[in-house]
């Protein structure tokens, strides 16, 4: 069974890849998997860019074919950001809490309370070879600057897919038939398994 890593250190991310890939015939790792893992560079203008970037350092790093996503939020309101900024936009060290913070202050700041908005997702797939597979996954909604949900990570609390719900209000195999995410994985898998069955 071939061995792939997901570059990522977020749990909830690679829960969420681990269900859509498990039928495949695959041994999944993630960078919690390995010990002091440096982190890469994301200096990429496009999430593509960014994806790349990470799944060739990370198949540098542990010698493994590895799978990257670069994922975010892009406002209409503010021009498409945090887009390949959603991770750090409040900072290098952010975390959910902050980067939800500078979004509302944002929004705030230009006096929306909510607006169009959409998550896209980047996958890039290098093997050992080099070979590489990229997908794409996109999801159309709103930001709104009233939370709800508990679930998720993020933005989800304040990403609204309809008028009530948001995605922090889904299960993750809701979430997966849905996201971004889901659409980018789910094309992806089907390469995959074309790949190496």
């Amino acid at each position: 069974m071939k061995k792939i890593v997901l570059a990522s250190k977020n749990l909830d991310k690679v829960k969420e890849m681990r269900l859509v890939l498990k039928n495949l015939p695959l041994e999944i790792l993630s960078l919690a998997d390995f010990e002091k893992m440096p982190d890469a560079v994301e200096d990429g203008a496009t999430f593509e860019e960014n994806a790349l970037i990470k799944a060739k350092f990370f198949r540098e790093q542990t010698g493994l074919a590895c799978l990257a996503d670069d994922s975010g939020l892009e406002v209409d309101a503010l021009n498409g950001l945090p887009g390949v900024y959603s991770a750090r936009f409040a900072g290098y060290h952010a975390d959910d809490a902050t980067n939800n913070q500078k979004l509302l202050d944002e929004l705030k700041k230009i006096g929306v309370e909510e607006s169009l908005a959409d998550y896209r997702c980047a996958l890039a797939f290098i093997d050992i070879d080099g070979a590489e597979i990229l997908t794409e996954g996109k999801i159309f909604g709103k930001i709104k600057t009233v939370a709800r949900g508990t679930g998720g990570f993020g933005y989800d609390p304040y990403f609204y897919i309809d008028d009530k719900k948001t995605m922090a209000q889904l299960s993750v195999d809701e979430k997966n038939l849905i996201s971004h995410r889901g659409a980018a994985l789910k094309e992806m898998a089907l390469k995959l398994r074309e790949k190496f069955s």
